[in-house]
């Protein structure tokens, strides 16, 4: 009899914790190594940013209560972590207009591509760069992403 009302017991209280299981949100941890620091001055100096992936700024005026747009100047990315920077705010490429004016654009001898590269910097996992201006980005990030690869 004991036996029978030790498994009853157990019972009841496995069940309890599957329904409660069941109804809980799923709350999944963010990748530790999913993450990108961005600083203020070159050589990883002055005010960092640190943002932990997956993250989407259409524009940095309001990051973690303070206006990034424009400031960054160098970062570091880590090991599970892709950085695209945007020139414009909402992911905007530059030219944009100019690029639904394909006559306008071989005129002036510019394509697709030159645009994409004038306007988007995309740096991959365990990048460390120390300064934009080497790729004529120089303090003019006005949003970003933080993806996380495998």
């Amino acid at each position: 009899m004991n036996s029978v009302r030790f498994l009853f017991r157990h019972l009841i209280t496995l069940s309890y914790v599957f329904l409660l299981s069941a109804w809980t949100p799923h709350v999944y941890a963010k990748d530790k190594d999913c993450w990108a620091d961005f600083f203020e001055e070159s050589q990883y100096k002055g005010q960092t940013l640190h943002l932990e992936g997956p993250v989407q700024f259409e524009n940095l005026t309001k990051v973690n209560g303070e206006n990034w747009e424009k400031r960054i100047h160098s970062l570091k990315t880590g090991p599970k972590a892709k950085v695209t920077l945007y020139q414009n705010p909402k992911f905007e490429l530059t030219l944009t207009e100019m690029a639904k004016k394909p006559d306008f654009l071989s005129a002036w001898g510019i394509t697709e591509q030159d645009i994409k590269e004038d306007s988007e910097l995309i740096f991959l996992a365990n990048e460390t760069i120390h300064d934009l201006g080497d790729f004529n980005f120089h303090k003019k990030v006005r949003s970003l992403k933080v993806d996380c690869v495998e």
